[in-house]
């Protein structure tokens, strides 16, 4: 073999830049989770903003005590991403979770790991979507059982929203909802939106809905609101990211009110 250079070290390091990007958001997501990142690729991350991913265990049916074991995961999760480094906005992908874990619950969970830091829930977002409309008269379609969307429809009624209807599909497995055609939500969001609702909130990030949801606005003619494309508007704005982004339905286009 032949005798190995001797290797150098060069004399100057080069200057480095503050962040490699200039904004960093985390998003927490389920192990089975197929859409959430692709989604968040695509409305979030740019040249500006970096989109961070750490994934927690979760095991189907998609029950209401299966959600709640997430809880202890979230500290954990929040503490993978970029560790000792600010972010911008931490979400925690999970719609349903969400609602029976509570808000409060989980933003005290990611702070733990990640103090002060503004964290965002697809349902808080899906509630700041809706007012942002002005809308208080909803429709909501779940891919899930009865037995998980009735807290859903419990968080809606408590925050002021009157439920025209709700509709669910019955799927017990985040991996099956996942593969809902977005071409099928259009006449499912047709359908599940009563005449006198003003706006529709589709529920679940497992839900492919950001592809839809320009066609579900046209189907139904009024405001759509879904979980992911809340929670990336959510985050681009507290980005500082006041870019409209119609592509992905009307709420992308405006501004958000500050609870």
């Amino acid at each position: 073999m032949k005798a190995l250079p001797e290797i150098t070290v060069y004399p100057n390091r080069p200057s480095l830049d503050d962040r490699p990007l200039e904004k960093r958001v985390g998003l927490i997501i389920l192990a089975t989770d197929h859409t959430s990142e692709p989604d968040f690729r695509r409305m979030v991350a740019s040249e500006r903003i970096g989109v961070y991913v750490a994934r927690i265990p979760y095991a189907n049916p998609t029950t209401p005590d299966n959600l709640r074991k997430m809880q202890p995961a979230l500290t954990a999760g929040a503490a993978l991403i970029l560790p000792d480094e600010p972010l911008d906005a931490i979400c925690y992908s999970c719609t349903s979770a969400s609602v029976v874990i509570g808000d409060a619950e989980i933003e005290a969970a990611i702070q733990a790991a990640k103090p002060g830091i503004p964290v965002v829930t697809p349902p808080m977002a899906g509630v700041r979507g809706l007012n942002a409309f002005g809308v208080r008269r909803i429709s909501i379609l779940t891919p899930y059982t009865v037995e998980t969307s009735r807290p859903m429809a419990t968080y809606f009624a408590a925050r002021g929203f009157e439920i025209a209807s709700f509709t669910c599909l019955n799927f017990e497995d985040d991996r099956e909802m996942a593969r809902i055609p977005p071409a099928a939500l259009l006449d499912l969001a047709r359908q599940a939106t009563h005449s006198q609702a003003e706006g529709l909130f589709l529920s679940c990030t497992a839900l492919r809905g950001a592809l839809a949801v320009t066609g579900m606005e046209q189907a139904i003619g009024r405001p759509v609101v879904t979980s992911n494309q809340a929670s990336a508007w959510n985050c681009l704005r507290l980005c500082g990211d006041e870019t409209a982004h119609s592509e992905f339905g009307r709420l992308m286009t405006l501004p958000l009110q500050h609870d």
